[in-house]
């Protein structure tokens, strides 16, 4: 005869990061806008799940909720690994599950920008806030997700604040411009290619234009998008279909499109090195999955650097951000343990079925 147990609702994280899986893992693991809407739509069906919010970004693919019990959790795990076609004994040995008070610490870590792979940046807190809009239109949030998250960003802010965490302004734009001026020196005369008219794009096409840059095109999927952003850049516009034969025109692509695959292949890079002979070209490679064939980088005079890459070099300097980091993670575990007092009897046991 079988005795009744106590199960405890389980606020839990559950996901892979930077610090275990390389680029060529985490492209694997990435989800679409239209995947994690379709992934929702899965979790809405699942017994057990009772909030949940799903973070897809460069560097990780994370889900926070609250489950009935940690089978719930297994079960959202094999649910994943089924629809990414990836190997769930590969995901055990790369993954993040927390439950508890550690997996509030996490968050909050995450918003703040303590985990991430360029420590102290801020792009992160907008993305967290995206992911938690996201998943309240879905209606996927509760009371639990709600107050953590909210007191989440109020603690991000707060060490952004009163720490120097972000000194120096840390971002990939800034390190490849860095690489980029190594590379030609100034920038006035270079001819620059934006494969993508996201945000991303954008943002690092203005920090080019503020090194002296002058010389802009942009090619996006949808060719309105691409002469929206060439107007706000003062920029021109490229048919992205046009892409391959134009590239030997080009000192500098910056990729950081959408496509679920890579939009910048060998061939048209060898292509493109016969027209420019000895004069270099620089590829700098933001999308996840990733854009441009990693066999570029073996090809003569082409300079190829992911984010894997960039974000090693800005390891590099990150010792003034590095005395911060205790002094942000004792406020940020003060808080955790707080905010825990408070959300822990929302995560109550309740009795099991005999």
């Amino acid at each position: 005869m079988s005795h009744p147990e106590q199960i405890h609702s389980v606020f839990f994280v559950l996901g892979a990061t930077h610090h275990q899986a390389p680029i060529e893992v985490r492209e694997r693991l990435s989800l679409s806008a239209d995947a994690v809407d379709i992934l929702h739509a899965d979790i809405a069906e699942m017994a057990g799940l009772k909030e949940i919010v799903v973070l897809n970004t460069c560097n990780r693919t994370e889900f926070y909720g609250v489950a009935s019990s940690t089978d719930a959790v297994a079960v959202l795990q094999s649910v994943f690994c089924r629809r990414q076609s990836f190997p769930e004994a590969e995901f055990e040995k790369i993954q993040i599950q927390l439950h508890g008070m550690p997996a509030i610490q996490h968050l909050l870590e995450v918003a703040s920008g303590l985990d991430s792979q360029l420590l102290g940046e801020t792009e992160i807190f907008g993305q967290v806030k995206s992911a938690y809009a996201r998943a309240q239109n879905k209606n996927s949030t509760g009371p639990v997700l709600n107050r953590v998250f909210q007191k989440a960003f109020q603690a991000a802010k707060h060490v952004r604040s009163s720490t120097a965490i972000s000194i120096g302004h840390v971002s990939v734009a800034n390190v490849a411009l860095d690489l980029a001026q190594s590379i030609f020196g100034d920038l006035s005369s270079t001819r620059i290619l934006l494969l993508g008219a996201g945000e991303i794009g954008e943002k690092t096409a203005r920090a080019f234009q503020s090194r002296g840059a002058a010389s802009l095109t942009v090619a996006s999927r949808r060719i309105e998008h691409a002469m929206e952003l060439a107007s706000t850049l003062n920029a021109t516009a490229l048919p992205f279909e046009n892409r391959d034969s134009h590239l030997g025109n080009f000192d500098i692509v910056v990729c950081s499109t959408a496509a679920p695959g890579c939009i910048v292949t060998l061939p048209a890079v060898q292509a493109a090195m016969k027209q420019r002979r000895a004069r270099p070209l620089f590829f700098i490679d933001l999308a996840m999955p990733r854009d441009v064939e990693s066999g570029v980088a073996n090809i003569q005079y082409a300079y190829l650097y992911n984010l894997d890459d960039l974000a090693k070099i800005a390891d590099e300097n990150r010792n003034a951000r590095e005395a911060e980091l205790n002094k942000c993670r004792q406020i940020l575990s003060e808080r955790a343990n707080t905010l825990w007092r408070h959300v822990g009897p929302l995560t109550a046991p309740t009795p099991s079925r005999s």
